[in-house]
């Protein structure tokens, strides 16, 4: 069976309808496509077919990255999904626009601006939902932040993290601003 829109196969756990044809990677419907997503799901099921073990690939939390000029990275629910999720009052979405230092010290790059974003539910617990950095080196930034999210990160935690100075990655645990506040994302200098 698969998808009429864009013929990927639709399965549970890797099991394709037929019982003995399994799919892992870009095939697969609901599956990120990126090469390391397909090799970690290609263990599990090989974990699970050959060596007795139960335990599914969770495709939840996993770190993307855009490799372009300007590097965009995430982890977690996009802000759209997030407010398809939870919905537009129950979250906050905390934002923070800024020059990085390999930047500031270029002429070439003094124009462009870095940005994150953190969205975090609104419950008492103020569960981390997603990430977003776009800046230098965004998915060597972001990694650390993926394990995290998936031992279920905290804006507690988060706010409560020593940032390295000055880094670009120190700009995520430093948040304050929120969207819905209307105040200026831009940081100031050190």
């Amino acid at each position: 069976e698969t998808n009429s829109k864009n013929k990927k196969i639709i399965g549970k756990f890797e099991q394709s309808s037929c019982p003995n044809i399994y799919a892992v990677g870009d095939v697969l419907e609901g599956s990120p496509e990126l090469t390391p997503v397909a090799i970690q799901a290609g263990l599990y099921l090989a974990r699970r077919l050959f060596g007795g073990s139960e335990e599914p690939m969770d495709y939840d939390k996993i770190c993307t990255t855009v490799f372009t000029p300007f590097e965009y990275a995430c982890v977690g629910l996009s802000e759209d999904d997030a407010i398809e999720k939870c919905g537009k009052d129950n979250i906050e979405v905390y934002i923070r626009e800024f020059v990085p230092l390999e930047w500031a010290l270029s002429h070439g790059r003094q124009s462009h601006n870095a940005f994150t974003k953190v969205i975090v539910d609104k419950t008492s617990q103020e569960n981390v939902l997603g990430i977003h950095f776009l800046g230098p080196n965004a998915g060597e930034v972001m990694q650390g932040y993926g394990s995290s999210m998936k031992q279920g990160l905290s804006f507690k935690t988060l706010k409560e993290t020593v940032g390295i100075h000055p880094t670009s990655s120190e700009e995520i645990v430093t948040l304050q601003v929120t969207k819905s506040s209307g105040e200026d994302a831009a940081a100031g200098s050190c």
